[in-house]
């Protein structure tokens, strides 16, 4: 659901920052974190939906919980540039389950990608499927993670300070 105008008070923050890091938590505990009680906990939660603050509701998985799991960076540049050839090669990625992130970026490359994928084998038929054999790729490079140090998909939802 897109996003409507809503005004954001400093308990609806509180409870976003709670929320992204653990939503699997009883209404009750929610509330006790924030100081509310379970009904007013609820209320916001349907509040923040209904305006599209809160997207989805997920569960994320241990990459060390898979042995074989890969996980690359690949940064993307595309050989000719329009709206559709954006969309087409979007759309490309999307469809794939093995790729994780994609962001339309600045500078010297357009697209940054990260792919989670079972094995070499399985990472090079996913980049060669999706990048190799992309009719409008024109380069791309790829990083494999070593270690992740941080990882999440939290966002700040007021400025610091």
């Amino acid at each position: 659901m897109p996003r409507s105008e809503i005004s954001l008070d400093d308990i609806d923050h509180d409870l976003l920052a709670v929320l992204q890091r653990d939503a699997d938590q009883t209404l009750s505990a929610l509330g006790e974190r924030i100081g509310l009680s379970p009904s007013a906990v609820q209320r916001r939660i349907t509040r923040l939906k209904k305006h599209g603050v809160i997207a989805r509701t997920v569960v994320e998985l241990a990459p060390e919980a898979t042995s074989d799991l890969i996980l690359a960076v690949c940064v993307v540049t595309l050989d000719r540039e329009s709206n559709e050839r954006h969309e087409r090669f979007q759309h490309r990625l999307l469809d794939a389950p093995e790729v994780q992130q994609v962001y339309m970026v600045s500078g010297d490359w357009d697209y940054v990608v990260v792919f989670a994928t079972h094995g070499m084998a399985h990472h090079n038929e996913v980049t060669g499927r999706l990048l190799s054999d992309a009719p409008n790729v024109r380069r791309y490079t790829t990083l494999f993670v070593l270690k992740p140090v941080r990882t999440g998909n939290a966002l700040p939802t007021r400025q610091a300070g």
